[in-house]
């Protein structure tokens, strides 16, 4: 009798690897340079056979906008609109070629998703600013100047402040990581990979002896991805609260600055009064623009420098911080593990110096 086939026990599936897991984790968190596959890739994007024909093109768009402008004879807007395809063009390179879109992505979305820690830092932000620029609001010479500048060269002037707050952050945030990446320690790494895939790996590597705290500080590419995670939170909530500065002078513009007084404020025999609105002209959106531009350079520069302000801006990223720090060390101590392809020595280690 021919014997009966034996049924063979299914295999168990192999247990997750933890550094997989943690780089669809790096990436789902807007921690994109984290991953050495994708920071080999913006290392090549930022290499200069890549960036100078895509500069050209931009360079070219730009000038080509600019000759429209002449064309249009509006060549006071000129240098606002190179400055915008300029800018436009090197956003569009970053989030392409620089994988800077999920960086972005996040940043944005932690910002929005956190509108009601916004209302108490607005409260301690705005009576003192409104209170402050209100007499600027109320002064004939800011009048006069807001009106007598072409829309174009209003955006640049916008484009100018908003420059400013962000060269003013490029140098002041890196100290928050250097602040967070220098008080690691054993607990902190606990506590940072908390309910991530990491949890179980470095409560092992600890007990093991293990030291991921000697991994904290963070360097390169890495370094720049909080950077910009910090940058675009930041700029995000000053952008929100100088939108709400300038809803507040329209309604109040609108509501004391009658036609009367705009026109003697302004020189003007008359003003573009927009339709069903009589008080609500474009030299009201004009000032509001501008005072809204001045008042996020503010916001800017207190939120970083003022203590009270700072508690209030970075306390809804300082989690997010740490736990990104706490995750990199516990990550690049499996990585480097001897039986691992990306352990030192390997082309691909994200601890390498190249990284």
């Amino acid at each position: 009798m021919a014997s009966l086939p034996t049924r063979r026990s299914p295999r168990p599936d192999p247990a997750p690897d933890p550094v997989k897991q943690a780089e669809r984790w790096f990436l789902s968190h807007g921690l994109t340079y984290f991953v050495p596959s994708v920071r080999a890739s913006v290392r090549e994007g930022l290499a200069p056979r890549r960036m100078l024909p895509t500069a050209l093109v931009v360079l070219v768009v730009a000038a080509a906008a600019g000759y429209g402008a002449v064309l249009l004879d509006q060549e006071s807007s000129i240098p606002a609109i190179i400055a915008s395809s300029i800018g436009i063009g090197a956003l569009s390179y970053a989030f392409t070629a620089l994988h800077a879109r999920g960086i972005v992505l996040w940043a944005l979305g932690r910002t929005f998703g956190s509108l009601k820690l916004l209302v108490p830092m607005a409260s301690r932000a705005l009576p003192l600013l409104l209170v402050f620029v209100t007499f600027l609001f109320i002064n004939a010479e800011v009048w006069q100047m807001t009106s007598a500048l072409a829309p174009g060269l209003l955006w640049l002037t916008v484009l100018l402040l908003l420059a400013l707050a962000v060269m003013f952050l490029i140098v002041r945030l890196p100290e928050e990581v250097d602040r967070v990446d220098d008080a690691v320690d054993a607990s902190f790494i606990l506590r940072a990979t908390r309910g991530t895939p990491l949890a179980a790996p470095a409560r092992a590597l600890i007990d093991a002896g293990a030291t991921p705290s000697s991994r904290a500080t963070v360097r390169g590419y890495d370094r720049w991805n909080l950077i910009l995670v910090l940058l675009v939170v930041q700029v995000g909530q000053v952008i929100l609260l100088a939108v709400a500065v300038f809803g507040f002078f329209l309604v109040f513009g609108a509501l004391v600055m009658t036609e009367g007084v705009q026109e003697s404020w302004t020189a003007q025999a008359g003003v573009d009064s927009l339709p069903f609105l009589p008080n609500a002209s474009v030299e009201l959106l004009k000032v509001s623009l501008f005072l809204a531009a001045f008042s996020g350079l503010y916001f800017t520069v207190s939120a970083v420098t003022d203590d009270t302000y700072r508690s209030q801006f970075f306390a809804s990223v300082t989690e997010e911080l740490e736990r990104a720090v706490g995750m990199r060390a516990v990550y690049l101590t499996l990585r480097e593990a001897p039986d691992r392809p990306g352990s030192p020595g390997s082309p691909d280690s994200p601890h390498s110096p190249s990284a």
